[in-house]
């Protein structure tokens, strides 16, 4: 109960959960100016923004979109150098070793944030890098086969995984303290279920694992998924969040399910390093800031269910949300027994 008082009390500090994000900010996003002069001639070659997690993910997908909305405002091309492993730590070492020149940026999601949370050592998020802007917050879920016959919804998967004496098995990312498996400790302590978790750091095979069997279950982002779900390949049966989006009013709640934690979100944004020169790092900002709201990203972000909650956050607010998700995780670690440096 301690565990679930403190991420409730820090979710509503960072915005999340009751009141997404305020209108204001996305309608400072709007009024952003159209055009900013580059600071002497930069950039006058293309970006690379590195990218810890696979192409076929989430992170790949959203690395993809925010890179053609940036040059289609900007006419300034991006190279994505994609880096996974270690939960984005990979990715993370590869990027702080190259140079703070602003021509280098960065997409991460909030495994930084926890991340730094557990090791203090690690690449603080809005210390060691300047946010730039934050493009998605989403919400996750469980989901099976359409097919499957097994179990058809949460209520029936719960009694079969019980039956199974611990040999039923769900598709998840591979770090111990990160949100998807912070939220799936929370699910099987509130059901009494015991369920292998098979890791994946890349999304693809995840997705490939349910789709053709191996897995039993998947634990994922609405959005990451989206092809399977159009195609009728999978079905969601439980939805981490506390009220039913209208994209999927006829999926249960973990709170209808009789889980009372409050719901970890998904979060992911671009960075660069904070030594880059402060004039490039005002253009970047700018840059990636108003790409978010080119028609090409607004369309993406819509077709991944990412207008349910508010996405965009600005620097400040990048800040804000981070360093407010870190202080969560520590709560939650130190009182789920990981020993927090």
């Amino acid at each position: 109960m301690k565990i679930m008082k403190a991420l409730s009390a820090s979710l509503l500090v960072a915005g999340l959960v009751s009141g997404a994000s305020t209108a204001a900010l996305a309608f400072e996003c709007k009024v952003k100016e159209a055009s900013m002069a580059k600071p002497d001639g930069f950039p006058d070659r293309a970006l690379t923004m590195i990218v810890p997690y696979g192409p076929g993910g989430g992170s790949g997908q959203v690395a993809a979109a925010m890179a053609q909305a940036v040059t289609e405002l900007t006419g300034v091309n991006i190279n994505r150098d994609h880096k996974p492993g270690g939960s984005g730590s990979v990715g993370t070492t590869a990027y702080m070793a190259t140079p703070a020149d602003g021509y280098n940026v960065l997409e991460h999601i909030d495994d930084a944030s926890s991340a730094h949370a557990l090791d203090s050592t690690k690449v603080n998020p809005a210390v060691d890098l300047i946010p730039l802007v934050i493009s998605q917050v989403t919400f996750s879920q469980i989901y099976i086969r359409s097919n499957e016959d097994r179990f058809t919804d949460w209520p029936s998967f719960v009694a079969w995984v019980k039956a199974q004496g611990g040999k039923a098995t769900i598709a998840n990312v591979s770090a111990e303290g990160s949100m998807e498996r912070v939220t799936m400790k929370f699910i099987t302590d509130a059901t009494g279920m015991e369920i292998q978790q098979i890791s994946f750091d890349k999304g693809a095979p995840r997705y490939g694992a349910l789709l053709g069997g191996q897995v039993d279950a998947l634990f994922e982002q609405p959005g990451d998924v989206r092809k399977f779900l159009d195609a009728g390949n999978f079905k969601p049966i439980l939805t981490v969040f506390n009220e039913r989006p209208a994209a999927f009013a006829d999926v249960p709640t973990h709170m209808e399910m009789g889980m009372t934690f409050e719901p970890l979100l998904r979060f992911r944004g671009f960075y660069v390093n904070a030594n880059a020169p402060q004039d490039r790092v005002e253009w970047l900002k700018w840059a990636f800031q108003r790409a978010y709201c080119q028609d090409s990203y607004q369309k993406y972000n819509e077709s991944k269910f990412m207008t349910v909650i508010d996405s965009y956050r600005d620097t400040e607010g990048a800040k804000k949300l981070i360093n407010a998700t870190v202080s969560q995780y520590r709560d939650v670690y130190k009182k789920m027994g990981l020993e927090v440096k």
